[in-house]
């Protein structure tokens, strides 16, 4: 049997030198790792150049070009040819200067790994010179001798076809916006820091910089100009410092920002020694400050610009220098916390935010003044995490929103008359401040008891509650946090005008009518609807008497009536104007009659105040929103609308004529002009009810608290226990 001869032992690998550019390109891809960290480097440079104006120009995220512009001093002539070699700075000549070092380069490395991973380019001219110079760098050496060219202040550098010989590095940065969004995020950070130097930052072929910020005095008008006014208006300034050799030195400035910014991504712009670094322990430390303050998927806005000294701080510790290490660190971070935390629970008093209560006690069938569900929950009081089950969502988009969003409607003619313009109008009106006329005492004093009358939580209910729908011909269905009420629009309806009548008082626009309508035939309409005898002679003598003397008085009292309530009756004794009360809504004009005969009969003309509070209920009731005197045809009401004939079977023919009445047959066809007519007006109730009445039901109405027990709110159920049946239907 043949024995195998034992394997020969495997030569050992030889350790070699290896080749210069082997090394600077492995060097290049650590400084290097993405177009961002080339930007970084050529602004930090710029900005090591005293420069107050720095340009920025990329295309395709910084991969076929990086173009930076500065008016800084520029680059001498003689120091050009060595300007991208390796380790060749101006910023230190011996090891000991980094205890000192101020300047944000130092190494020499970033130019030359710019030369092996790209081409560069470098237009400069210094102060003093006719003509500046251009020369293009590759693997840290000058492809050619400075050509003389013209030139503008400060140092230009062009960086084409960045990794164009690491084909892995390239392909896995082709996201060119992703690269984009980080040149940006970095130019936004300078520029908040250097207020004293101009930023501008585009891709290459665009008119309009996506960075643009000028110089200023004021960090926080610089904070406005890059991240916008939402961030700025949050912000709290911040300062803290300690000059305890034994503990720690430094000093802080910045701004954080308050309860009220809730966004999803953290944002620490931190800058130490004027170097833009991280710090991942001092970020960690002040979330968890925030995460106790804001919302669990909320996050802050942090700015900080922390001085120590030179020696305390050990700049050489990454090779992009986008970290440093902190003598005493842990005491810096442990003071910046407490004052951070001491801050935020200072401003916890003026943050806004929209609460959602659960309230465990049962469904009650009314209101009443006692009740601790309507006391609005004092300021300060902590939100409490509401489960998703009872989460009540309420915006008419979500599918779980209003009933409106199931229902299918026919378009209705009436509401495309009201034009944009019309729109734009009410919107201004409705959020003017109504001047409250205080020219007469009685009105004045009318006013003061709304407000003392005025029910704190059905306040709330009112201001806060989302409209659902009709519940019947009065009564609206509203939903305030996870309750459900019903409320009789026509009472809430009357207060309101009654309300608004007192507040505008004598600064009325005009409804004019189409056609002067005669006061004594209106009133005698008005006495003959009263009346179930029609027939009586006498009582239309008694009637016609009661309208002349209705009439004559109005005319008598129609400067008044005109100048304070823009009700105006000319001198034969025709009413053509009516007052506005809310915009966009007109009153049913069926009621006139009954509203003319109430200002003759009601109104208190003898004392001033009773009669402004007379003449203000006698409107209120007038514009209520009362259902339409004709049948609504959406409910039983349709029969109403049916034709009819009489008709008689043979073999009734032995049967009284009272009797005939019972036998009425009842066709399939409708009175469509009347049904049509009944749609339309009951329709134009329903749009106002929820398009006028309850938006301005939220601005201005102060609800008495007669409401909360009258039956005007009723809480009919809870939606807490309700919440899963509607999500499985």
């Amino acid at each position: 049997m043949d024995i195998e001869a034992p394997e020969e032992a495997k030569e050992l690998p030889k350790i070699q030198r290896l080749d210069e550019s082997v090394v600077n390109r492995i060097a290049a891809g650590e400084v290097i790792q993405r177009p961002v960290s080339a930007v970084k480097e050529l602004v930090e440079n710029s900005l090591d150049a005293s420069s107050t104006s720095i340009s920025v120009v990329v295309k395709d995220g910084g991969l076929k070009l990086i173009q930076v512009s500065d008016d800084g001093h520029g680059i001498r002539h003689e120091d050009l040819p060595i300007l991208c070699e390796r380790h060749t700075t101006s910023k230190l000549s011996k090891y000991e200067d980094l205890q000192s070092i101020k300047s944000m380069g130092f190494r020499g490395e970033a130019l030359a790994s710019m030369t092996y991973v790209g081409h560069v380019t470098v237009t400069t001219i210094t102060k003093g010179q006719l003509h500046g110079y251009r020369v293009s760098y590759r693997d840290g050496m000058m492809e050619h001798e400075p050509k003389a060219c013209a030139a503008v202040k400060g140092t230009q550098i062009m960086v084409e076809n960045l990794f164009y010989n690491m084909i892995a590095r390239r392909k896995t940065l082709q996201n060119s916006a992703d690269d984009y969004t980080k040149i940006v995020d970095v130019l936004s950070r300078f520029a908040i820091h250097h207020i004293d130097v101009s930023f501008s930052c585009r891709k290459h072929g665009a008119a309009r910089a996506d960075v643009h910020s000028v110089a200023t005095s004021s960090r926080l008008d610089a904070i406005r100009s890059v991240y916008g006014l939402s961030v700025a208006r949050n912000l709290i300034k911040i300062e803290a410092s300690d000059n305890d050799p034994s503990r720690s030195v430094f000093e802080m400035d910045g701004f954080i920002s308050n309860s009220n910014y809730v966004v999803k991504k953290t944002t620490m712009v931190l800058f130490i020694n004027d170097r833009l670094v991280e710090c991942t322990a001092l970020k960690r430390a002040l979330e968890i400050v925030y995460s106790a303050t804001l919302p669990k998927a909320s996050k802050p806005f942090i700015y900080m610009s922390i001085i120590l000294p030179p020696e305390h701080v050990d700049v050489n510790v990454h090779p992009t220098k986008r970290e440093v290490s902190l003598l005493n660190q842990e005491v810096i971070i442990e003071k910046i916390q407490s004052l951070v935390e001491s801050m935020l629970r200072n401003s916890n008093d003026s943050r806004t935010f929209q609460e959602q209560t659960v309230e465990s006690s049962p469904s009650v069938p009314s209101i009443t003044n006692n009740e601790s569900h309507l006391n609005p929950s004092p300021s300060g009081s902590k939100s409490q995490k509401v489960p998703v089950h009872k989460m009540v969502r309420t915006d008419s988009s979500d599918p779980a929103g209003r009933l409106h969003a199931y229902l299918y409607k026919k378009p209705q003619n009436h509401l495309e008359m009201n034009s944009s313009l019309t729109a734009v109008r009410s919107s201004v009106r409705q959020r003017r401040n109504l001047k409250e006329t205080a020219d007469l005492t009685s009105v004045q004093e009318l006013i003061d008891v709304i407000d003392s009358k005025c029910h704190s939580g059905l306040l709330d209910i009112v201001r806060q509650c989302t409209y659902v729908g009709m519940a019947d011909d009065v009564f609206a269905l509203l939903q305030h946090n996870t309750h459900l009420y019903l409320a009789n629009v026509v009472n809430l309806s009357k207060e309101l005008m009654y309300q608004q009548v007192l507040r505008r008082f004598a600064h009325f626009n005009a409804i004019q009518l189409s056609e002067s309508a005669p006061l004594q035939e209106l009133i005698m309409l008005a006495l003959k609807e009263e009346e179930l005898d029609l027939e009586g002679n006498e009582n239309d003598d008694l009637k016609m008497k009661i309208a002349e003397m209705n009439t004559q008085l109005l005319k008598q009292k129609a400067e008044m009536l005109e100048e304070y309530f823009c009700i105006f009756i000319d001198s034969d004794g025709n009413l053509s104007r009516l007052p506005i009360l809310l915009d966009q809504y007109t009153p049913d004009m069926d009621r006139v009659p009954e509203f003319l005969l109430c200002l003759g009969n009601d109104v208190d003309w003898e004392d001033e105040k009773n009669c402004f509070q007379s003449l203000a209920a006698a409107l209120g009731n007038f514009y209520a929103m009362h259902p339409p005197l004709l049948p609504n045809p959406s409910g039983e009401g349709l029969e109403f609308y049916r034709k009819r004939k009489h008709g008689k079977n043979p073999q009734d023919a032995g049967k009284s004529s009272c009797d005939i009445g019972d036998d009425i047959e009842i066709e399939d066809e409708f009175e469509h002009e009347l049904l049509s007519e009944a749609e339309t007006v009951w329709g134009q109730r329903d749009w106002s009810i929820q398009h006028v009445l309850f938006p301005s039901m939220r601005l201005f109405l102060k609800p008495p608290t007669s409401m909360a027990v009258n039956g005007t709110f009723v809480r009919v159920a809870s939606l807490e226990k309700l919440y899963k049946i509607f999500e499985r239907c």
